[in-house]
């Protein structure tokens, strides 16, 4: 039986292969949409969100996105863009002038949203400081980080620094002054009606919140100004990290990527225009591998990727290898994941939405076989 071109029991399958590795404690829990033509085919919640706290997964859990909060990040830059208030080629160093110094006077905002800008790949700009307070994350930035290779020369994964400086920068740009958080919450949140999202954790969400849980061994702390442990800084209400630090849930990240889907609008909203969105989906790093992946598939034995991305975008590309989109889905397929638990994309060519939400953060290498595979399975289920 099928509903908006897609068979329920092939998606069945799906949940099928996530119960299975739950079982097998590869990660504790998950809430998936799938939708074809913007039908929803498959909404479920299963698992909890670990042994230390068993909460279960519900449809409207709430989830801390990490890198999936830079989708927000980079909309909000292609808004500035559309406006004129500052464009690819501008130099970062221009709306933050501290910046400037130090070999970084040449990284434009290309540079930043394809990860291609030189700097290097950090967690944190100082050990053992918050990372929740936005303003005092550029500061250690402009005084600390510093280029490693001229931009544009390769492609190396920025956890931190490029979103970091792009939140920044919109706020600096922003004509009416607004801060990041305000201009999530007034461009994209309020028009697309996403009511159960927010730029830190805010207060009416935090019972419905899974706290990520790294299984014991965490890359790194995200210490927080209220002292609220080593992951403390996803529980601040009022916290502004725009590389990682948005939280929602399924429903609303849906409403997110039908947007994207829809060329920049859904439900008579336009937050985008459909040239900066086909922009945003062409790859423009080239042949060149990110370095992040690189090291990991020449560790693992598998094919050396092209990093693959747009403006902001990870994109499927033509290559077989291990991808988080699987090998079914088209090449144009686009979209934005993070930390080893979530995740969502889109793919113009099925008219396919795919939206991942999960509970006990894996291994970049295993996460990649598991969204892999779980794309695979989503596309099967295309008729």
């Amino acid at each position: 039986m099928a509903s908006g071109g897609l068979s329920k029991k092939r998606l069945r399958r799906l949940i099928d292969a996530m119960e299975e590795d739950i079982a097998k404690d590869r990660y504790f829990g998950g809430t998936i949409i799938v939708a074809r033509h913007g039908e929803i085919g498959l909404h479920e919640a299963i698992g909890d969100a670990g042994p230390e706290v068993q909460k279960p997964v519900r449809k409207d859990s709430v989830f801390s996105l990490f890198s999936v909060t830079k989708a927000f990040t980079n909309v909000l830059m292609y808004r500035a863009i559309e406006r004129g208030e500052l464009s690819l080629t501008t130099k970062v160093s221009d709306v933050i002038p501290e910046f400037a110094g130090h070999e970084r006077d040449n990284i434009n905002y290309f540079d930043l949203i394809t990860h291609s800008s030189g700097m290097p790949s950090v967690w944190i700009p100082r050990p053992g400081m918050y990372i929740d307070k936005l303003d005092e994350v550029i500061a250690a930035i402009c005084e600390r980080i510093f280029p490693e290779h001229p931009p544009g020369e390769r492609v190396d994964y920025s956890p931190l620094v490029s979103h970091a400086l792009m939140g920044e920068s919109a706020r600096r740009v922003d004509r009416k002054g607004r801060s990041y958080r305000d201009l999530v919450q007034q461009e994209i949140l309020d028009p697309l009606k996403m009511t159960s999202t927010s730029v830190g954790l805010r207060a009416d969400l935090r019972e419905r919140h899974l706290m990520p849980d790294f299984r014991g061994s965490p890359p790194q702390e995200h210490l927080g100004s209220s002292d609220l442990g080593p992951q403390g800084a996803f529980l601040e209400e009022h916290a502004e990290m725009p590389w990682v630090g948005v939280a929602s849930t399924a429903p609303d990240m849906f409403r997110f990527a039908e947007m994207l889907r829809r060329g920049g609008e859904l439900d008579g909203e336009r937050i985008l225009g459909p040239v900066i969105l086909k922009r945003a989906r062409q790859i423009w790093t080239g042949d060149k591998p990110n370095e992040l992946y690189r090291i990991q598939a020449k560790a693992k034995g598998w094919p050396i990727m092209p990093a693959y991305l747009g403006l902001g975008f990870s994109l499927r590309g033509h290559a077989i290898g291990n991808t988080l989109f699987g090998a079914l889905t088209s090449p144009e397929t686009f979209g934005n994941y993070g930390a080893g638990s979530t995740i969502f994309w889109v793919d113009p060519e099925l008219d396919l939405t795919f939206v991942g939400l999960t509970t006990g953060v894996m291994n970049s290498a295993d996460n990649i076989q598991r969204w892999g595979k779980l794309a695979d399975i989503a596309v099967a289920a295309a008729l």
